[in-house]
């Protein structure tokens, strides 16, 4: 796999001096070049997701608003248990531990995005057909009820666990064929990460990729 400096260069010729940059700041936080945490210990030094395989989970075009003006998408950081203090319902997230995130602007994010979205780690476990995209009338209930998700995860804004990222743009920054290959098998992209293989039935995976796909489709803002 090439380095991030040579693939940032590639899509930074104008700006070497950015690529630098980025690479300086990112892999602060992310894992670039990989692999995975193969330790809870590892996982619990990233402070933020690993980016190796950024061009097979995200859209470019959120990527690109986003770094723009970042929004936490994890309401208690990465790892949840660094971010929480005890509070009057249990736990609450202590904000004064959480770090913003670097905000660029539009030609580097441009330029930023296009040298992440080469970065296509893992590309054996996406399916590269296309998702058909539709109403699911039982995607919301299986979500919420049958497989739990909403324990760990918002579905609205405060509404929701905070253990998780957040779904309710979920279906904006990254691909359907992504969000069905990480619900198949969530440890075959993340071995360390806390986020549980619940077998969902082949079936039924469609409904909860449009269920998110279609939350993604509401005005958050």
């Amino acid at each position: 796999m090439r380095s991030l400096v040579t693939v940032l260069a590639l899509g930074l010729a104008a700006t070497p001096a950015l690529a630098l940059d980025l690479q300086k700041k990112c892999a602060t936080c992310h894992a670039l070049t990989g692999p995975a945490a193969a330790t809870l210990s590892e996982l619990k030094a990233r402070t933020g997701p690993d980016l190796f395989y950024a061009g097979n989970k995200y859209r470019a075009e959120w990527l690109s608003s986003w770094l723009q003006k970042p929004t936490r998408i994890r309401p208690a950081g990465t790892y949840y248990e660094d971010h929480i203090k005890p509070g009057a319902k249990h736990d609450e997230i202590d904000a004064s531990t959480l770090t913003p995130h670097v905000v660029l602007n539009q030609d580097d994010a441009t330029a930023a995005t296009k040298a992440l979205m080469a970065l296509k780690a893992n590309a054996a476990l996406i399916d590269d057909q296309p998702f058909k995209a539709g109403s699911s009338p039982m995607g919301e209930m299986s979500f919420d009820k049958f497989y739990g998700c909403m324990a760990c995860h918002e579905i609205e804004p405060g509404y929701g666990g905070q253990s998780g990222p957040e779904v309710y743009t979920a279906g904006r920054r990254m691909t359907p064929q992504f969000m069905v290959s990480y619900i198949t098998n969530p440890q075959a992209w993340n071995p360390k990460g806390l986020m549980p293989n619940k077998h969902v039935p082949e079936a039924n995976i469609p409904k909860l990729v449009n269920y998110m796909l279609a939350l993604a489709k509401e005005d958050w803002q």
